[in-house]
């Protein structure tokens, strides 16, 4: 399943298929997503808030006009955290509502404010789902680029036969997996390097910066669910690796650039994530620095620049570099490019609260052709992005 790290908010609405969520939430979670569930007043009547928070392991949102949630914009910020929305039984009245586009509650309103894709789930009695007026919904929302998962012909809680049953969860998860999936870089290999390095001071210190690996293991991913083989050359991270990518982990940026020339031979694309430390002590020290000067000197030295010994190689990767700048950011971004023999650069600037070691990112995509600056977004939805400008610069430079 490729549903790694994704952020799903689960809509349940007034249906007796509402059961069924219960289970759904623990599938999602068990194939790596993060979910966030949303219910509806009548979703309520059917199972209750209690028993989501539990297996969701996060509070329900039931309310449009909860004070302590909308104080900071809530419902804004919950749209925008969300990679799909999925509404999981859907009803009749959820369905018009939306094809009408109206925003008569705290769902609703995600939905459009949104510019995530939106899985419905429907879940309703078999004449419901017949209804001219049900069709007339269901047509509008295909249009609107709606997803519509099932719904299933079967027995029906009250007593009939017919369409309307809510797919189970495994068919809902594989096809909100099958969402995410393209083939962008089928058939290709990626190298991607993630996180920071740690250079040595003496046995208990070392220099190394705020780095968390987030955004190299976001692209990885969605690397990954672009039809890649993707290998991941790590520093030291505290997060956890898919099973499904293959890692290697390293300390130093000398580690790191030797096992990137180990195994850029083999990848089509190289896309260098990582914060590698520039500089390194020249002499470690073989025990303990104690506090025994005003004044500490270290003498640095250079370390390797892994981007630039890519660059030179005679038949290199497609490769795709990061640079963080405090100043002059776009002119010092098109200048790493050239020197280094980069086919793209991924440019933001330096903040506390975007960037590096943070949930979000704000970067300027520079390439030969192109320059494109994507506004602030969650690193997993910026890594989905990247990876289409990625396969698309790929396809031009190898057409």
């Amino acid at each position: 399943m490729s549903l790694m790290n994704k952020r799903i908010v689960l809509g349940i609405t007034g249906s007796i298929a509402a059961y069924k969520s219960a289970d759904l939430v623990r599938c999602l979670i068990d194939a790596g997503s993060d979910v966030r569930v949303v219910m509806t007043e009548n979703a309520k009547r059917f199972i209750t808030p209690l028993t989501m928070q539990a297996l969701s392991h996060h509070p329900v949102h039931e309310d449009l006009f909860d004070v302590h949630m909308e104080a900071a914009m809530g419902h804004i910020s919950l749209a925008k955290w969300a990679d799909l929305i999925l509404i999981a039984p859907a009803s009749a009245d959820c369905m018009a509502s939306l094809a009408e586009g109206r925003a008569d509650d705290l769902l609703t309103t995600l939905c459009l404010a949104t510019t995530a894709p939106i899985a419905l789930a429907p879940a309703m009695n078999q004449a419901m789902w017949r209804h001219a007026m049900t069709s007339a919904h269901r047509i509008a929302l295909e249009k609107q680029g709606v997803h519509l998962l099932g719904p299933l012909h079967g027995s029906q809680a009250c007593g009939d036969v017919g369409p309307g049953r809510m797919l189970e969860s495994r068919d809902i998860l594989e096809k909100v997996s099958a969402l995410f999936e393209t083939s962008l870089l089928s058939g290709l290999r990626v190298l991607v390097t993630a996180g920071p390095t740690h250079e040595a001071i003496d046995p208990v210190r070392y220099i190394t910066n705020a780095s968390s690996g987030k955004m190299g293991f976001a692209l990885a991913e969605a690397a990954h669910v672009a039809g890649a083989t993707v290998t991941v050359i790590n520093g030291p991270v505290h997060i956890k690796k898919p099973a499904h990518l293959s890692c290697l982990s390293v300390l130093t940026a000398r580690e790191m650039h030797d096992a990137v020339m180990t195994h850029v031979a083999d990848c089509d694309i190289l896309i260098a994530v990582a914060a590698v430390g520039d500089y390194r002590v020249e002499t470690i020290a073989t025990q303990k620095i104690h506090k025994e000067s005003v004044v500490l000197s270290l003498q640095l030295t250079r370390n390797p620049d892994i981007a630039a010994s890519v660059g030179a190689l005679p038949e290199k990767p497609f490769i795709v570099g990061f640079a963080m700048e405090t100043e002059n950011l776009i002119a010092r971004a098109r200048l790493k490019r050239i020197q280094k023999k980069m086919d793209m650069i991924v440019a933001n600037l330096f903040s506390p609260s975007c960037g590096m070691g943070c949930e979000d990112n704000e970067v300027t995509v520079i390439s030969e052709a192109n320059e494109v600056a994507l506004p602030n977004m969650t690193k997993h939805q910026l890594a989905r992005l990247l990876i289409e400008m990625i396969a698309n610069e790929y396809r031009i430079k190898n057409s």
